[in-house]
């Protein structure tokens, strides 16, 4: 098998098809095709260097004696074959009578001589490989092998006829005769699948035998391979193009393929070759053809063929033919055309009469309107200029119609439905009259026919008897009837009835989207609209939005207008569940990562949708998650076409100022955390900031200050430098009761050593810690930056006076004066008013100076309190906590009356 090419092994093996292994074999041809000529030049030389091949005989002639092999690599066995197969092939031409007297002589050839018949053997193999000529490839030092090899078939020798075989295939791999040898062996062994694949090489070798191909074409059908039928359809074509059974064949294979266009190719080169005497079998096939393009939507190319075979033989077109190119002209609407067509081949005759003002005197002009496209265009436009009810003109243009029996009531329809869209109505009235007399139960489809293109030019009056026909009779008592009623009743301002139509095409087909919305806009038009945002249910389940991409889509175009209608009405708490529907649907995989979940409940008495947050165990464990995710990814490709990124997020911003409205912060919260698990909008680093915001502001309102502490922990980080921000942080970190932020604090002063609010925050951490020293240290560095603000003073001389009360400490005058100098200083810059003197008497009342303390509390009751923008005045008002320590002196040193009279004056509610 060393002689085989890779691919021809990959075939035999079945690990390639044959059409690869074709591929592959065209390609290595290609690349060895540049080197042919350069190795021919190299092999003649070699022989006409006679001492070379003396020395190359010589040495051959060394290997014959230590190697049972020639030197052109045949074993003796096959050179004893070739001898008798020399000796006894006398009777064929010339050339090979020639070569078998030369070596019929009774000396043995010596290797030398086997060395040039090598030669001469690879010149002739390459030759052939050459050309094109369908002779057979099979040296003719091998023929006598292939003899052999059939002979060993014939006797049932088949071991030995397949090693034959194998041994000329190494030897010659562009011969066809071995492959056919060994298809008749397997064939012969019942291994059909082994004898198709070497019918199939032979084949390929030999491709001009049409026969052949279309033989492997029926033997590939028979084992269900389609795709190699139709590839040796396809070869047998190469040499045969002009073979109508072939191309047939094959374009029937490409329909079962489900090849729509090649299929229609092949039958349009058929049409190409059938001759004028073949008019029925053209007539039959442009028939079916122009019924294929248009199931497959192509109205185009079944109107091109139909217009080629009315061409070629007008005189074979019957009424279905007609009926067919005027069904395919006016779905395309060219009315013009299928009136030519009814009028030119269906015996229909249209006369216009040109009648003067005077009544008396008449002029009449008949004619057929349709002879040309101008005289079409003609009519046209009189008939659109000069309207039936419009009789100020000096002549009046009138159309009869002159239909002769047999015509089928299609085409008068269809003749019907062109005459309604070109503008002349005036042959319409006999028409209809003929028209409605059919038995609307088995015409009609008909009948909506009719009343379509009276829709479609604005006629509802004309329309609306045909569809009220139609909506009594029972066959046709369907809802695409009832919505054409429908139309056509709100178009002539019928509404209450319109509403009714809606309302039976909602019955009659509840997943039918438009309907919906306009029963829904109609009921709220009429003053109902309870039963508009009735028409408005969900039409699916949650199952089917999960797994159907279009039920989706559907259902999420009338969520918006759901919620559009639940918001004009003001009804917060629909409007909100429409709302976290609709965005149920796009963040589902976001929140089953943020462990949030959409649940129904009644505990505000109304059923209502709530988001919640649920354990990880709770969380549905969906076996096929990678299914799950691509139906999602499906699902979220529809939903974005519906609404865009920004509408999306739009739709977001609205749910959560609706939640916080009506004070949901803790639905609120899980939905900005579904969100930022949604990469869409986490990745934009705008909406990423926003929804941070959000957060943070919804887990403040919840009193969630933990959370917040999470979101304002990261904001400071990226912006030290903000003092609003520092403001929030210092707000959560009172109100959460945690000291996470102490360590945090230390860490970011490290790396911003110059950060005025960190110190000031370090400052009072360690204030409230208990380390006054460190304390002490941040708040200097603040004051040293920034010595006229009267915050810093503050806090230094509390610090001394809390230094000056602890148990044991060095040197408390000191403490005391220094903490007092601060604190006197912090007047100075406050100012006097209420804070300034409430914060000295504080701190006097701290050490036990009661006196002093008294004197410093009466002067905050002398003053009013701050007026400051956005707070109310009761919340700066500090005499009611100056009061009460007022109380406690006097409580203390045994003045209850006092103490009663403060807490009655200043801090009863």
């Amino acid at each position: 098998m060393s002689g085989f090419s890779p691919e021809l092994i990959d075939y035999l093996e079945g690990k390639i098809s044959f059409e690869e292994f074709e591929r592959r074999r065209e390609e290595r041809k290609s690349r060895e095709k540049d080197g042919e000529n350069a190795c021919a030049e190299e092999n003649s030389e070699d022989i006409d260097a006679p001492s070379s091949s003396r020395k190359a005989s010589g040495k051959f002639h060394s290997q014959d004696e230590t190697e049972g092999e020639t030197a052109d690599g045949v074993s003796k066995s096959v050179h004893r074959v070739f001898a008798s197969m020399i000796g006894e092939n006398e009777e064929e031409d010339d050339d090979e009578e020639e070569e078998e007297e030369e070596e019929e002589t009774p000396e043995q050839p010596t290797a030398g001589d086997v060395f040039v018949l090598e030669m001469v053997l690879n010149r002739e193999t390459k030759k052939m490989m050459k050309e094109r000529r369908p002779r057979s490839k099979l040296p003719r030092a091998l023929r006598g092998l292939m003899g052999e090899a059939n002979i060993r078939f014939a006797r049932g020798e088949r071991e030995e006829a397949i090693l034959m075989c194998m041994e000329i295939i190494r030897q010659a791999p562009l011969a066809h005769e071995p492959f056919s040898t060994l298809a008749m062996i397997y064939e012969d062994q019942g291994d059909m699948e082994k004898s198709l694949q070497f019918e199939l090489i032979a084949a390929h070798l030999n491709p001009s035998d049409t026969e052949e191909w279309v033989r492997l074409a029926e033997m590939s059908l028979e084992q269900d391979n389609i795709k190699q039928a139709v590839f040796c359809y396809t070869k047998a074509l190469k040499y045969d193009p002009t073979n109508v059974r072939y191309l047939w064949e094959r374009s029937s294979l490409y329909e079962q393929l489900g090849e729509h266009k090649n299929a229609m190719d092949g039958y349009r080169r058929i049409l190409n070759l059938l001759s004028p005497s073949d008019g029925e079998r053209f007539m039959q096939l442009a028939r079916d053809m122009a019924k294929s393009y248009y199931e497959a939507n192509d109205v185009t190319s079944a109107i091109e063929i139909i217009e080629e075979a009315f061409t070629k033989h007008p005189c074979l077109v019957f009424m279905e033919d007609v009926n067919i190119a005027a069904e395919l002209y006016i779905s395309s609407k060219q009315y013009d055309k299928a009136l030519a067509v009814i009028t030119d081949f269906a015996g229909i005759v249209l006369e216009k009469k040109v009648s003067e003002k005077c009544p008396t005197e008449e002029k009449k002009d008949t004619a057929s309107v349709v002879e040309t496209q101008e005289s079409q265009e003609e009519a046209v436009t009189d008939s659109q200029s000069h309207p039936v009810a419009e009789s100020s003109t000096a002549a009046v243009e009138k159309v009869n119609c002159c239909i002769p029996e047999g015509v089928p009531i299609d085409i008068t329809v269809k003749l019907m439905v062109c005459l309604v869209h070109l503008n002349i109505l005036e042959p319409l009235n006999p028409l209809l009259t003929t028209l409605v007399e059919q038995n609307p139960e088995e015409m009609g489809d008909l009948y909506l026919d009719v009343a379509e293109a009276f829709l479609d030019v604005g006629e509802y009056n004309s329309a609306l008897p045909l569809l009220s026909a139609l909506v009594c009779s029972e066959r046709y008592n369907l809802a695409v009837v009832w919505l054409r009623h429908a139309e056509c009743l709100k178009a002539l301002g019928h509404m209450e009835r319109a509403a009714e139509s809606y309302a039976k095409v909602v019955d009659l087909a509840p997943l039918h989207l438009d309907a919906r919305i306009s029963l829904s806009t109609l009921q709220q038009q009429l003053g109902r609209p309870e039963k508009a945002l009735e028409a408005l249910e969900p039409m699916y389940d949650p199952d089917t939005l999960a797994q159907d991409a279009n039920a989706a889509q559907q259902e999420l175009k009338l969520l918006l207008h759901r919620s559009t209608l639940l918001y004009s009405q003001g009804k917060m708490y629909g409007y909100i569940d429409t709302l976290l529907t609709m965005l149920a649907m796009l963040l589902k995989v976001a929140m089953s990562r943020a462990q949030v979940c959409l649940i129904s409940s009644s505990k505000s008495g109304e059923r209502h949708l709530y988001l919640i947050k649920v354990s990880r165990d709770k969380i549905s464990d969906n076996d096929d998650q990678e299914a799950a995710n691509c139906d999602a990814k499906a699902i979220f490709a529809v939903l974005t076409s519906v609404l865009t990124k920004d509408d999306w997020w739009n739709l977001l911003l609205k749910a959560i100022y609706s939640l916080c409205d009506l004070s949901r912060y803790k639905e609120a919260e899980l939905l900005v955390d579904s969100s930022l698990e949604y990469y869409s909008f986490y990745d934009d680093r705008q909406k990423r900031k926003e929804l941070e915001y959000f957060g943070l502001s919804a887990a403040i309102l919840d009193k969630n200050f933990r959370k917040a502490y999470n979101y304002i922990r990261i904001m400071v980080m990226e912006n030290v430098n903000k003092p609003q921000l520092w403001n929030i942080f210092n707000q959560v970190t009172m109100q959460s009761q945690d000291v996470r932020h102490h360590r945090f604090c230390l860490r970011l002063m490290l790396k911003n050593p110059d950060n005025h609010a960190l110190c000031v925050l370090n400052g009072h951490n360690a204030f409230v810690s208990g380390s006054f020293k460190h304390a002490l240290g941040q708040y200097v560095q603040a004051f040293r930056a920034k010595p006229d603000e009267p915050l810093y003073s503050l806090c230094i001389g509390l610090t001394f006076i809390h230094m000056a009360s602890q148990k044991y400490v060095l040197k408390r005058h000191a403490l005391l004066v220094q903490g007092f100098s601060f604190l006197f200083r912090y007047m100075d810059l406050r100012g006097p008013c209420q804070e300034s003197f409430y914060n000295l008497g504080r701190s006097l009342h701290q050490l036990g100076l009661l006196h002093l303390a008294i004197h410093y509390y009466q002067k905050v009751l002398e003053l009013p309190p701050p007026t400051l923008e956005g707070i109310e005045t009761d919340q700066t008002d500090l005499r009611r906590d100056t009061a009460f320590n007022l109380s406690l002196i006097y409580q203390s040193s045994g003045n209850i009356r006092m103490a009663q009279k403060m807490l009655y004056t200043y801090a009863v509610v």
